[in-house]
């Protein structure tokens, strides 16, 4: 197990950051570019375990893959060269890679078994399965198909409406990436609209879709390559706008982070609670832009409803920042935390407890009391989000974070912990 010592900063955060290319964005631009009929360029993509995940999982489909620059990748697409895997498909953490092969793989005519870590093994499926099966996919797993490891077998689909119970990107990005191989057309309906990822990036490379908040439909699509640079991530940039907000002295610029629809969420919370955010649009893509976060006082707020689906993942950094506010914070109508790497209600508020807070668990969120916080010893639960807010944590506190688990980091955003060794 690796630890990392998160000390106080000793200066505010200053200068200029530049996070890791979007998670998401990265997902779902090489399972395209693996169906465009062509050569892709991809810039910028994910350098963590989750997205190489997706990576191996379409070379094994016979996608080429080669490095053509620094964080540039080239990839030879097209439906006629991809074929059956030869063996398990193995998505390590990857929560996103295991829905969206899913859907992926339901609409190409042949086997495919999707496995993951022990973390993966508890992470609910049926949600993808159940639309799957109606669209004519067999899918199969752990307690009728609602747990992995996942059996699909794909091909000879047809495109049905879908109203998922839960508000979840991944399961309406699993239902469109299938509809893009099935007869009629795909439709997903969503009560709460989610981050539109996969219907961008399906229009960006030509597929057949229309969509709006809320809705989208798809139809059976020859995708065209695309030339794509993939934004910076904007979970990632959210614990360096919670620590330059919490550092005092602190003015710093993060470049280049995608804020569109859905996953700018936790700007709003943060902005409610007093930070000091200016959103600076200076890039030619409409949904990119640099952030400039100044040191501030915060005061509690309350995240509930609607709002919640745009920043479920960034709870984690959302509940330090309410450590160090004014006031008692409650996260509401977030249930879904209880099924991601770890159960990050749990894995939340025993963290901040280490850390000398007030924090207590409810079914559906937490609530955290204000003040200031000491520091102390926090195991990271196999969870990344949990050990980089922990470490956030550490750079605003008193005495520091000794964060165990560190390795966890690597998932998503392994240059972090050398990030943060600029600010002690």
């Amino acid at each position: 197990m690796t630890t990392l010592v998160a000390r106080p900063a000793v200066r505010g955060l200053r200068g200029s950051i530049t996070v890791p290319g979007d998670k998401s964005v990265s997902h779902r631009a090489l399972l395209l570019a693996a169906l465009a009929e062509g050569t892709s360029t991809l810039r910028g993509l994910s350098a963590g375990d989750d997205v190489a995940r997706t990576a191996a999982a379409m070379a094994a489909c016979g996608v080429a893959l080669e490095p053509s620059g620094p964080g540039e990748l080239t990839v030879e697409g097209g439906v006629a060269r991809l074929h059956e895997p030869a063996g398990v498909q193995d998505v390590g953490n990857s929560g996103t890679s295991i829905r969206l092969l899913a859907g992926w793989s339901a609409a190409r005519p042949w086997l495919s078994v999707l496995q993951g870590d022990s973390s993966i093994a508890r992470r609910p499926m049926g949600r993808v399965a159940e639309p799957l099966r109606r669209m004519g996919a067999i899918v199969d797993g752990r307690e009728r198909g609602t747990l992995p490891p996942l059996v699909v077998r794909g091909g000879d689909l047809t495109g049905i409406e879908h109203r998922p119970e839960v508000a979840s990107a991944q399961v309406k990005g699993a239902v469109l990436l299938a509809g893009l191989g099935a007869d009629g057309e795909t439709v997903v309906h969503e009560a709460v609209p989610t981050r539109r990822h996969t219907e961008e990036l399906i229009e960006r490379f030509a597929g057949e879709i229309e969509h709006r908040p809320g809705w989208a439909r798809v139809r059976r699509s020859t995708l065209r390559p695309v030339d794509l640079a993939v934004p910076a991530d904007p979970s990632q940039a959210a614990f360096w706008v919670v620590a330059a907000s919490l550092v005092p002295g602190s003015d710093l610029r993060i470049a280049g982070v995608y804020v569109g629809a859905g996953r700018a969420g936790f700007l709003d919370v943060l902005a409610r609670m007093g930070a000091e955010v200016t959103v600076e649009a200076e890039h030619p893509d409409e949904h990119t832009a640099d952030l400039r976060v100044r040191s501030a006082r915060l005061s509690a707020t309350t995240v509930a409803g609607e709002e919640v689906p745009s920043l479920i993942d960034e709870i984690p950094v959302l509940a330090v920042a309410a450590a160090f506010a004014e006031g008692t914070t409650t996260f509401s109508d977030a249930s879904e935390l209880r099924v991601k790497e770890s159960d990050r209600v749990e894995s939340t508020v025993a963290a901040l407890r280490a850390l000398g807070a007030g924090a207590e668990g409810r079914a559906d969120g937490l609530v955290v009391e204000g003040g200031r916080l000491a520091g102390g010893l926090v195991d990271a639960a196999g969870d990344h989000r949990i050990a980089m807010a922990s470490a956030v944590a550490g750079l605003a506190s008193s005495q520091g974070a000794t964060v165990e688990g560190w390795e966890a980091v690597a998932t998503s955003y392994p240059g972090f912990a050398e990030e943060l060794a600029r600010c002690w």
